[in-house]
């Protein structure tokens, strides 16, 4: 029995709403279908089920999208899960994508299983290694001989790309990478591109319908404090009234997509006919350095702090992390019409709302 007390999320229902607007007549290839999500209880999959909650109750659909949420919470169980287990058209289940076979019978598969915060794919190089390609190779294979599927969303990650050259900044979906395939972060690089291989592979071979998107730096509400990323991280220091630490000099750069945003891109993605691409979604500026990142966090906080220089305990914190990060996005404006509403400094306090409002959530 649902806790009483538990209450959805208004930021996170804000965005839902966001989405479901910006994706206007394309929200209706949803109705009366069903959808899987693994990695449901992440970060990317919290926004989804909002968005879906958020579709079935907008009266936009002549019949309800029905969502199956899987996930095998490795990394907790979000408060949020336990609303949805009791509500209408959705189905929450703890499953194992490496291990389970029984699947349902869906229309849509959207593949966001995966352990993405590189303090913690370091700390479990093989566990994500099999949960991005036997994973995948297991849905693959499902949606050999379903007829039913109409679409299937590869999470693959900007990583692929390793450090690219100055001239390879933007960085288009064409460059092949620069990416070291035994260092600390190959375990989460290198299986992500092979599991694009596999997406390409099943569509050549199989005609599965299979897309791939490629993230750039997302975050804002649904994004843990304990996920160990940066803007979490600076936003920890904030609320606990401490000056942001950097473990580096500050000066690598990358772009941000805020939640809602991204999302919209890749349900573009999902319900598109581009079968066997990739798309990057992301924003194209500000590319920012992170010691003026830090400095913006600070200044959408209010709070008289500043920034500390220190180094990481950890000899291989920096290995392979590259320079820069910064997306050209100009196939996902001209083939899906993808463009990314939320500023910086926008984001920047709507998430920064969220995390107080949840200050005494154990899950943040």
């Amino acid at each position: 029995m649902v806790d009483n007390s538990l209450k959805t999320d208004g930021e996170l229902i804000n965005n839902g709403e966001l989405i479901v607007d910006g994706l206007a007549h394309l929200n209706n290839d949803f109705s009366g279908k069903k959808v899987l999500i693994t990695g449901a209880a992440g970060f990317l999959g919290t926004q989804f089920a909002y968005y879906f909650d958020c579709l079935n109750n907008s009266n936009t659909l002549d019949k309800p999208v029905k969502v199956f949420l899987w996930d095998n919470f490795i990394r907790g169980y979000p408060d949020w899960v336990e609303i949805f287990k009791n509500k209408k058209n959705f189905s929450v289940q703890k499953r194992d994508i490496i291990t389970d076979s029984d699947y349902p019978d869906i229309n849509y598969i959207i593949h966001a299983a995966s352990i993405a915060s590189p303090i913690f794919y370091r700390k479990f190089p093989i566990e994500t290694i099999f949960s991005n390609i036997t994973g995948l190779k297991n849905l693959l294979d499902f949606s050999v001989n379903n007829k039913n599927i109409d679409s299937v969303l590869f999470f693959s990650t900007s990583e692929i790309y390793g450090d690219p050259d100055s001239k390879n900044i933007p960085t288009k979906e064409t460059y092949r990478g620069n990416v070291s395939c035994t260092g600390p972060r190959a375990c989460y690089d290198e299986s992500k591109r092979l599991g694009e291989t596999l997406c390409v592979n099943y569509y050549n071979i199989h005609n599965v319908p299979v897309k791939i998107a490629r993230p750039f730096n997302n975050y804002g509400p649904g994004l843990k404090l304990s996920d160990r990323r940066v803007l979490p991280d600076f936003f920890r220091n904030i609320i606990n009234d401490e000056n942001i630490v950097l473990l580096s000099d500050g000066s690598a750069t990358r772009t941000f997509c805020y939640i809602s945003d991204a999302i919209e891109g890749y349900l573009r993605i999902l319900l598109s006919n581009h079968n066997g691409e990739s798309f990057n979604i992301g924003r194209e500026s500000p590319e920012i350095s992170m010691l003026d990142l830090a400095d913006k966090v600070i200044n959408s906080s209010k709070k008289s702090l500043k920034v500390e220089f220190k180094k990481s305990k950890d000899r291989e914190y920096l290995s392979d992390n590259p320079l820069r990060r910064c997306p050209d996005i100009t196939k996902a404006k001209e083939l899906l019409n993808f463009r990314p509403k939320i500023s910086l400094s926008d984001g920047l306090e709507r998430t920064y709302k969220y995390y107080l409002k949840n200050i005494n959530n154990e899950e943040l």
